[in-house]
């Protein structure tokens, strides 16, 4: 079997699992690059497996019809909405998944901390004065008494309470469908969607993408932070009108923002977000911790052997796509 492993950024794939039971039968070629919608077709046409990093590479109906050699598609994660499941299974593709388990369960969770911390204290800004010769330029905030609103009530949210707790602040939350007694079992405070956004110092994101919530938060709900709030997302970028976001940063009508992700990724090489001095960005790392990858690639190891014995493991079935991808 031919093997393609894409997304493979950081040369990692090979590196962190044992894919030496697989080598006997199977060719691997690993894509350190990411590949042009115009260029995919032709450059996976020989494979029988593709195995993709996350959502990175958006697989369409229209993509598989091009590709009549795969066979299977090992996919990294739980879920993927950028992967037309059904359009899989209709075509007698088999698409497995890797499971959720060790610590990176709590790794974007982290990060949003890492993100918070860093908007409230100017740390990217004042780290690299340090290495200019300079010295204290800006002035941060402590977090204790203030008031943490979290977008989502789900597992990465559920993370992130401990340690708001832990500093001292005060919790609330909303989405669509929370109810009070889902937020009192969180220990949280369930408040509707404009008090969130008006009470608030620090607005953190943790819905799942979807289609009743892609771009949620609008213009309107940004406009009514306090001047001296932060707004952190870790979950998805088009949640959030980031032409909206742009503007409300560049009027500097918000102290700042944290952002792990965006609208289109990669991020453009000339995106506004790149120039604004109260912007901490990070390339979609909420994920990308050395716990995933061996979690990850070990199951996917372990998917495509199965599957080369006739007997798939882990098979992602158009339902449960569904079902996990709406959160």
């Amino acid at each position: 079997m031919k093997i393609a492993v894409l997304d493979d950024y950081l040369h990692l794939s090979q590196t962190v699992a044992d894919w030496s039971p697989l080598k006997p039968q199977c060719e691997i070629t690993v894509f350190d690059r990411h590949l042009a919608a115009a260029e995919a077709a032709p450059v996976l046409k020989p494979f029988d497996v593709i195995c993709t990093l996350r959502e990175r590479m958006p697989i369409t109906d229209a993509l598989l019809a091009q590709l009549p050699n795969l066979k299977m598609i090992a996919i990294t994660g739980l879920y993927n909405r950028t992967l037309d499941v059904a359009a899989a299974t209709r075509r007698g593709i088999v698409v497995s998944f890797t499971e959720l388990r060790g610590t990176y369960r709590k790794a974007t969770s982290e990060l949003t901390w890492g993100l918070i911390l860093a908007v409230a204290r100017h740390i990217p800004h004042e780290a690299c004065r340090m290495r200019e010769g300079g010295w204290q330029s800006t002035i941060g905030i402590t977090l204790a008494q203030r008031t943490l609103g979290l977008v989502g009530l789900g597992r990465q949210a559920r993370h992130v309470l401990p340690v708001a707790k832990a500093l001292g602040m005060n919790v609330i939350a909303w989405s669509p469908n929370l109810t009070d007694e889902r937020a009192a079992d969180a220990g949280v405070k369930r408040v509707d969607k404009g008090a969130l956004f008006t009470e608030s110092d620090v607005v953190s994101v943790h819905l799942v993408l979807g289609e009743r919530t892609r771009g949620i938060i609008g213009a309107a709900d940004l406009a009514l932070m306090k001047p001296s709030a932060i707004f952190v997302n870790t979950a998805r970028g088009p949640l959030v009108d980031e032409a909206a976001l742009i503007k409300i940063l560049q009027e500097k009508r918000i102290a700042g923002a944290g952002l792990d992700v965006f609208t289109h990724e990669p991020l453009a090489d000339d995106s506004p977000l790149r120039k604004l001095p109260n912007v901490v960005l990070m390339p979609h790392q909420g994920h990308n911790v050395r716990e995933f990858y061996e979690v990850a690639y070990a199951d996917v190891v372990e998917n495509i052997a199965a599957f080369a014995k006739g007997k798939p493991i882990r098979v992602l079935t158009p339902e449960s796509n569904q079902s996990l991808n709406a959160g």
